[in-house]
């Protein structure tokens, strides 16, 4: 009606209800975009990948962020383990106990982070938490360290246990009343491997001179875990310490000799440059592999602790304490050249590999770098003194608390 008594302003009137349909129009398609984001994201949300970025450590804590890796050790003589030493998955060269001097002390040190504090996980929450899920560990011997210790704790609360191999697994076992499959997938370079001779006909590394190594095929996952990726909902993965390894890969006497598509990768390549090219074609299998709900986690390197020499050396890990900041920086710090740098140096290779990936990363090395006091040492029963395993019950236990903590945080 005000439109017949203004009839010079009906134009207007029709062009501000065009814009207010026109407003109502963008407010509805951006509303039914955004609830079919939030739709689409909440099929992946019971299994999200942790953090994708670099800053990791940094967990939502009480309100306030926490980064863990950054803390220092406190010993409570009150503390207890979430098991003992009967726990018979612990290997023999693991158990400390009655062995060692300090076995039980191990595991009365308790990690403080600097802002927050990290509690221990319960093993039966965890239990009833992750009903019906598969958690698989996919590494060298200290990631089966890491298995074993959850192993253990998880069987203090339940018994009813099944033994089996899942998808090519070295050990395995399922929480029978929780359907809950936990297992330990062994491999040392996460890429298929094998020794090499030359062959007598030539080729490209004959022509070089080879004669003998071991070739690696940086495209293609070993066969123990190649399946791990479709069977599991959670995957913690680790390398490095077999690739400067030079009792096993001799870089004059059986070096490594990297292949690619099938054809060796010429020139050849160092080590270095041989783990860069596994980590980018493994994360890339295993991204395509695994359902984009599962958990893909990568636990930084695990230090080793020999003084005095590296354990063909004489090398040897006898001291009973955490050692102090001064202490860690002395023999873990790169520009030393120490013996044990290989802790950082290989996290400086998966950082940048796993930069804008689908990966969370456990960071546990600057923890684990002040306690010499927790490896089995002469307890091991090896002729050298093992500096590099852990004793169990011991640190990794507390490497499973951080872990079950980043995963209640991003689950």
């Amino acid at each position: 009606m005000a439109g017949r008594d203004f009839p010079h302003s009906k134009k207007k009137v029709s062009l501000s209800s065009r814009s207010v349909l026109l407003l109502a129009l963008f407010a509805f398609a951006a509303l039914f975009l955004l609830f079919n984001y939030s739709s689409d994201s909440s099929l992946f949300s019971t299994r999200p990948s942790i953090a994708s970025d670099l800053e990791h450590r940094e967990v939502e804590a009480g309100g306030s962020s926490c980064d863990y890796s950054v803390g220092k050790w406190i010993y409570d003589p009150d503390a207890k383990p979430k098991y003992d030493n009967t726990c018979k998955e612990i290997f023999k060269g693991w158990n400390c106990v009655g062995k060692k001097s300090n076995g039980w002390e191990i595991a009365k040190w308790r990690w403080k982070p600097e802002r927050c504090d990290l509690r221990p996980f319960d093993p039966l929450r965890f239990l009833e938490r992750y009903r019906n899920t598969n958690l698989g560990f996919v590494g060298d011997s200290l990631n089966r360290n890491m298995f074993v210790s959850l192993f253990c704790s998880l069987r203090q609360a339940s018994n009813e246990v099944k033994k089996w191999r899942p998808a090519g697994a070295d050990r395995g076992f399922t929480f029978l009343k929780y359907n809950l499959t936990i297992a330990y997938h062994r491999t040392n370079l996460l890429a298929r491997y094998g020794s090499w001779s030359a062959n007598e006909n030539g080729g490209a590394l004959e022509s070089l001179g080879f004669k003998k190594g071991y070739r690696v095929d940086v495209d293609i996952p070993e066969a123990t875990w190649a399946e791990a990726p479709s069977f599991h909902n959670i995957l913690i993965f680790n390398t490095g310490h077999w690739w400067w390894a030079p009792s096993k890969f001799d870089p004059v006497k059986s070096p490594m000799l990297f292949f690619k598509a099938g054809q060796p990768v010429i020139p050849p390549r160092t080590p270095d440059a041989g783990l860069d090219m596994v980590l980018e074609h493994m994360i890339r299998y295993i991204e395509s592999n695994m359902h984009p709900s599962g958990v893909k986690v990568f636990r930084t390197q695990s230090p080793r602790h020999f003084e005095g020499g590296d354990w063909y050396e004489g090398g040897s890990c006898q001291r009973e304490k955490p050692l102090g900041s001064e202490q860690v920086e002395k023999l873990f710090s790169l520009n030393n050249n120490g013996t044990n740098m290989e802790a950082r140096l290989v996290n400086q290779h998966l950082f940048k590999a796993l930069k804008g990936s689908r990966f969370g990363i456990l960071d546990i090395t600057h923890m684990s770098e002040f306690r010499p006091d927790a490896h089995p040492a002469s307890a091991g029963g090896k002729k050298h003194d093992d500096c590099m395993h852990w004793c169990l019950p011991g640190l990794t236990d507390t490497w499973n608390d951080l872990l079950v903590t980043q995963l209640h945080n991003t689950m």
